[in-house]
């Protein structure tokens, strides 16, 4: 393991898991970029040569014994970086050191910097259909326009993201859950365009399973932060839909049925759930300065 302790502004943070066909040309190509910068690289329990390919490229090590997610790996990252400002960014290629200069531009400004992918980015068709709904709902959901929710991108600093570690998941869906934490807790987000590189190496993404699982943590992180957005939508649908059925049945048969009675319940249930779930979320973020 190696961490030096002295200080320094920036650290460029790099969870890997089995990319020693990338991390050596991306660490180089930071240190040439920017030799004064710490390249952290957390080395997520690789079965393959990243460990030491990232420490022979000039890396700072931090190991994990076994593979616990990517998440978790960036978690640590934050735990343990040296700089003020921490730069998160992927291991397999994707992002161009290059574009490191565009998060930086805006650190004194901004509470957080993303990349936003643009179209000429070398990404599947599935994944930018799929990135396009999320950017929807997740901009439905924190009232801010949403450029790229799943980007691992990003510019923050570290006394501030320190404050939100405890929310993230170690999963791959940390970037979704950073983004509407920050903009639920009134923090400032900047995004800047840039276009991402085919990755090197196969994707630890599975479609359909972590397709499926993905849109279930997101449903999950929108009613941990705003549950009105999310509650109050489906008790109208319930309560118009009473309210619909009891027309049709009382113009049809002039009674008011038992289809209907659940239908009202079921929309007042929902909508006093909503407000509870609000009331938890806002006692969770008065903890948070």
């Amino acid at each position: 393991m190696e961490h030096k302790s002295s200080a320094v502004e920036v650290t460029i943070l790099l969870p890997a898991y089995n990319e020693e066909e990338a991390i050596a040309s991306t660490v180089g190509r930071i240190k040439e970029l920017y030799p004064e910068f710490e390249v952290l690289v957390i080395d997520d329990g690789s079965t393959d040569n990243t460990l030491q390919a990232a420490m022979n490229a000039g890396a700072n090590i931090w190991p994990h014994p076994y593979n616990i997610g990517n998440g978790a790996a960036v978690k640590s990252g934050l735990r343990v970086a040296r700089g003020e400002w921490v730069i998160m960014m992927d291991a397999d290629g994707q992002h161009k050191p290059e574009d490191l200069a565009k998060l930086l531009e805006h650190k004194d400004k901004f509470d957080m910097v993303v990349g936003a992918r643009q179209t000429g980015s070398e990404t599947s068709l599935h994944r930018d259909v799929a990135n396009t709904f999320y950017n929807w709902f997740a901009s439905y959901v924190t009232h801010f326009r949403v450029e790229d929710l799943t980007s691992g991108f990003r510019l923050v600093r570290k006394s501030t993201v320190k404050q939100f570690i405890y929310l993230l998941p170690n999963t791959f869906s940390y970037p979704s859950t950073l983004t509407m934490a920050y903009l639920r807790s009134g923090r400032s987000v900047q995004y800047v365009p840039i276009e991402t590189q085919a990755r090197k190496g196969k994707s630890k993404i599975k479609l359909l399973k972590d397709g499926t699982r993905f849109l279930l943590i997101i449903t999950k992180i929108a009613t941990l932060f705003s549950p009105m957005r999310v509650f109050l939508p489906t008790s109208a649908f319930l309560f118009f839909a009473a309210l619909c059925y009891y027309l049709y049945t009382f113009i049809t048969q002039g009674r008011f049925t038992n289809m209907s009675a659940l239908l009202f319940n079921s929309s007042l249930i929902v909508f006093m759930i909503g407000l509870v779930a609000e009331q938890i979320s806002q006692m969770r973020y008065d903890r948070v300065e």
